[in-house]
Parts: structure tokens; C-alpha cells; sequence
């Protein structure tokens, strides 16, 4: 069921828009309908939220590796005192 709203916006922004709206072939009303539907969607659903399957889960670590971990490093001590 639609509700008509009342707004009041600045002048060139309605005019700007509705030349966009226009561009797109959908009415301003529409467009404006669309964006507090994401806005909504987003906050509540979080639909766009990544999930995780459990295997790929199942595969991550609990190591915390410092920022400045430098590997190449670790490898050439290690394969140093592999090889002695």
C-alpha cells in the first residue's frame, strides 16, 4: 500500500534528480523508495554480509602473526638449521 510523504528539499536537487530518475526511466518516487528499502535491508539483514561456509572455517588458524613478520626470514633460519 503506498503512503504519499511530504518533503521539502533544496530546489536544484529536485530538479537534478528528477532529470536522473528521468535518465533511468523510473519515477523519483521510485528511486527514492529503492534507496530507504537498501538502507533498511542493510541494517537489518545484512544481506550483503559474507557467510563463511563451515569447511572453510574449518581450515583458519588461531596464530597471531605480527605485522612485521618477516617470512623470508623465518624460511632461511629454518632451512639453515634444517641443513646443518
Amino acid at each position: 500500500m503506498d503512503t504519499k510523504l511530504t518533503l521539502s528539499l533544496d530546489k536544484y536537487i529536485v530538479e537534478d534528480a528528477k532529470k536522473y530518475a528521468a535518465s533511468q526511466n523510473k519515477s523519483l518516487s521510485k528511486i527514492i523508495e529503492s534507496f530507504l528499502k537498501s538502507i533498511l535491508d542493510k541494517n537489518t539483514d545484512k544481506k550483503d554480509e559474507i557467510i563463511i561456509s563451515p569447511f572453510v572455517e574449518s581450515m583458519t588458524s588461531d596464530l597471531n602473526i605480527p605485522i612485521d613478520f618477516d617470512y623470508k626470514a623465518e624460511k632461511f633460519n629454518y632451512l639453515t638449521e634444517k641443513n646443518k
